[in-house]
């Protein structure tokens, strides 16, 4: 049999080689990279395709397809949210992403992206903290202590100064294996016994549930002035976090406004409610935070760009490295007029 010629390989980062990656350059490293890459994308964000994502809903959970382009490079990431999973010994989240030449239309990476998700919107989390938070912020409450809790800590340490974690979930099994999982951290690591208890004195406010619902995590009460709010649960329609008066009380930041009125908390808003888009911020068109009394919330649902980010990063980081393998995944006929052919002397 024949080996496919170098026209037909993609590379391809396993699970296994994406985390054999991220320790050979260190978590912490990863996550400051990511959120440069991401921040350089953002700066260029009128270079970009932009579309709500594509979304197919079932009772039990729904699949996207989150693509963009630049122009050069093409990007689009498959990603499903399942909570219901979790009682399955499935996880909620999965996810895989291709990055493709613009010019000829080849696929140039294949990745997996369970992992590399958590790691860019942990690394987006902070990017956007590092801009809006109060100024010296170095507490967090982590209220939602799933798959995602450890990475948006380790983010915030990074890229943001963090020292110290206060961490809450209803299921206490799940804060008990965060805390497990941050004890080497170097950070100082609190177990609270409610979401009340968990943002005593933290400057920053991170939610992150997996229910599909409209539920309360933060009520009105429960947020006073002078805080950032990283809110990552609202993540496809009916599905919230907070309750409404805190919005009406925030500064709300947003990634792209088509998607985070259908998906955000701000579905619970009016169409016209104020929201400034984050790469303005970063561009120097518009304010960030401007009073240290203020409640900056950065409605997070998680855009492709954002995962095109993520995409660049990897290709730069696996080329000529063992980090990636080839596969045969394009079919190169001698001529390309005469792919019958090639299926044909497949046959001998």
């Amino acid at each position: 049999m024949t080996q496919p010629s170098h026209k037909a390989l993609v590379p391809f980062v396993s699970v296994d080689n994406m985390m054999r990656l991220v320790h050979h350059i260190g978590i912490e490293q990863v996550l400051t990279d990511l959120a440069a890459y991401v921040e350089e994308d953002f700066l260029r964000w009128e270079l970009f395709d932009k579309t709500p994502r594509v979304a197919s809903h079932s009772d039990v959970g729904v699949i996207e397809l989150m693509p963009t382009s630049d122009g050069e490079a093409y990007g689009f990431k498959y990603v499903n949210g399942h909570p219901k999973n979790t009682s399955e010994g499935l996880q909620t989240v999965t996810a895989f992403g291709l990055l493709a030449d613009v010019y000829t239309g080849y696929p140039v990476l294949l990745t997996e992206m369970t992992m590399l998700t958590a790691l860019r919107t942990a690394a987006t989390s902070a990017m956007v903290a590092k801009h809006l938070a109060p100024k010296g912020a170095d507490t967090m409450a982590m209220i939602g202590n799933g798959a995602q809790s450890e990475f948006q800590t380790m983010a915030m340490k990074a890229i943001v100064g963090l020292k110290t974690v206060r961490l809450y979930d209803i299921d206490p099994a799940a804060t008990r294996k965060c805390a497990q999982n941050l004890a080497n951290s170097g950070l100082n690591v609190v177990v609270c016994g409610s979401p009340e208890e968990a943002i005593q004195g933290a400057q920053i406010l991170t939610t992150c549930t997996a229910d599909k619902q409209c539920a309360t995590i933060l009520s009105d009460n429960m947020v006073g002035a002078g805080v950032h709010i990283n809110a990552i649960g609202g993540d496809c329609p009916g599905k919230t976090e907070l309750a409404k008066g805190i919005l009406e009380r925030s500064t709300v930041f947003v990634e792209f406004p088509p998607q985070t009125r259908i998906e955000g908390e701000i579905q619970q808003m009016d169409p016209d409610f104020a929201v400034t888009e984050m790469w303005e911020v970063l561009s120097g068109t518009a304010q960030g935070r401007t009073d240290a009394r203020q409640i900056t919330l950065f409605d997070s649902v998680g855009f492709a760009v954002e995962d095109f980010s993520a995409l660049r990063y990897i290709r730069d980081k696996v080329a000529d490295t063992a980090f990636s393998e080839d596969l045969d995944m394009l079919a190169d006929p001698d001529d390309p007029r005469d792919l019958f052919g090639m299926l044909q002397r497949a046959k001998a």
